[in-house]
C-alpha cells in the first residue's frame, strides 16, 4: 500500500488582485505558511503560470519548480478546467462560455476550440517537463440540454454525441500518452462526463484509451445523490487525482437535485468547507488507502458560507488528519509461527 501525498491546495478559487493572491511568488509564503505541501496551479492565469512558456522551456519549469520549493512546496498537477470545457461547447452555452478563451477569440466558436486543444495540447507537454503524471481537465459537453429525458430524445442523439466527443478527445488524448501523463477528467455537472456511467461510455468511444482517466471529487457525487464510496470500489482503476471537498444534501418539500433556479446559499445540494457537508472522507480516505492511490489529496475550496481563507487554513489541518500513514506490516504479525512448506503439509495431513 501507498501513502497519500498532501496537503495541496488548488489555487483556482484564490487568485485575485490583492496581496498574497496576486502571483504564485505571493500566493507560495501564504499557503505554505497554512500547512501546505503541494499546489495544484490553473493555467488560464499567467499571474501565476506561463502554459505557452512552460511547454517550450524546461528551465522555466525548473525556475516555477525551485520557487516552490524555497517554500517546501511541490506541483502536484496543472489544470485546464477552463480550456477543456472549451472543446466541446453546445451552441446554446457559446455566449456563456466565451469569457473562458482569450478576447480575440469570442464569437468565434471554431477558432476557440482550435485554441482549446492546443491550450490542451501545450498542457501535455508542460506537465512533462515539469515531471508531473497526472493532469485535470473538464471535458465539455455537447448533450448536457438534453441531460433531462423530456422531450424524449432522438434514437442516436446521445450516442452521436459522445462519438464527436470522442473524436475531439482522442487526438489530446494521444498527445498526452506521447507526453507519459495521465488525462484525469474531473467528473462534475455540467459536463458530458459527469458520472460514472458517461464515464463508461466515453471510455468506450476512446477505446478504453489508456491516458483516459479521474479526477475524483466526491461533492459532486453528493449533489448528484450518488455512492460516492461505491464509486471508488467501481471506478478506483481510473481515478489518478483526488479533490478534496465537501457538500450537503438536503431535500426539501419545494425543491431537490435540480434546485430550483436558487442561490447556492439556498439550494438543497450545496458546497461545504472540509467536515461541515456530509462526504464520509474517513471512508475515502481508507478506500484510497486500501486501493493503493498514492497521489495528492488536493483542497478545492468552494463554501457558500465560509470565508475561503478560512477553509484553508481549516482544511490543511483537516487533510493532514485524515492521511492514513500505511502499515508496513500486519498486525498479526507478532503471532507467526514461521512455519514451512513441510509443517503445512503435515497440518493438511499430507505428510
Amino acid at each position: 500500500m501507498k501513502t497519500i501525498k498532501g496537503p495541496a491546495l488548488f489555487l483556482a478559487q484564490y487568485v485575485g488582485d490583492e496581496f498574497p493572491f496576486d502571483s504564485l511568488a505571493h500566493l507560495a509564503p501564504w499557503a505554505a505558511s497554512l500547512g501546505f505541501k503541494g499546489v495544484q496551479i490553473p493555467t488560464a492565469d499567467k499571474r501565476l503560470f506561463d502554459l505557452e512558456q512552460a511547454a517550450e522551456s524546461p528551465e522555466y519549469c525548473r525556475e516555477i519548480q525551485a520557487l516552490l520549493a524555497e517554500h517546501g512546496l511541490e506541483i502536484t498537477e496543472l489544470s485546464t478546467h477552463l480550456q477543456g470545457q472549451l472543446v466541446a461547447v453546445h451552441p446554446v452555452y457559446d455566449r456563456v462560455f466565451d469569457g473562458f478563451a482569450p478576447a480575440e477569440l469570442r464569437g468565434d466558436s471554431v477558432a476557440r476550440q482550435a485554441w482549446a486543444v492546443q491550450q490542451l495540447k501545450l498542457a501535455a507537454r508542460a506537465s512533462a517537463n515539469l515531471g508531473l503524471s497526472a493532469h485535470a481537465t473538464f471535458s465539455g459537453s455537447l448533450l448536457w440540454p438534453f441531460l433531462y429525458p423530456w422531450p424524449q430524445r432522438p434514437a442516436g442523439l446521445v450516442e452521436e454525441g459522445f462519438a464527436e466527443l470522442a473524436r475531439r478527445w482522442r487526438p489530446i488524448l494521444d498527445a498526452f500518452d506521447d507526453a507519459g501523463v495521465d488525462l484525469c477528467f474531473e467528473i462534475h455537472p455540467g459536463e458530458d462526463l459527469h458520472d460514472g456511467a458517461t464515464f463508461e461510455r466515453f471510455l468506450e468511444e476512446v477505446d478504453h484509451h489508456p491516458r483516459c482517466c479521474m479526477l475524483y471529487d466526491p461533492s459532486h457525487m453528493v449533489l448528484q445523490q450518488l455512492d460516492h464510496l461505491a464509486f471508488l470500489d467501481r471506478y478506483h482503476p481510473w481515478i489518478r487525482m483526488f479533490h478534496v471537498k465537501d457538500a450537503e444534501f438536503h431535500p426539501s418539500a419545494s425543491q431537490g437535485v435540480y434546485g430550483g433556479y436558487s442561490h447556492w446559499i439556498d439550494r438543497a445540494g450545496r458546497f461545504r468547507s472540509l467536515g461541515d457537508g456530509q462526504v464520509d472522507f474517513k471512508g475515502i480516505f481508507s478506500k484510497l488507502a486500501q486501493y493503493d492511490f498514492d497521489g495528492w489529496a488536493v483542497i478545492e475550496w468552494e463554501c457558500a458560507l465560509k470565508h475561503p481563507e478560512q477553509g484553508a487554513a481549516e482544511g490543511a489541518r483537516f487533510v493532514t488528519d485524515h492521511i492514513i500513514r500505511v502499515t508496513d506490516r500486519a498486525f498479526d504479525d507478532f503471532a507467526d509461527a514461521g512455519t514451512d512448506r513441510q509443517a503445512n503439509r503435515a497440518l493438511l495431513g499430507l505428510d
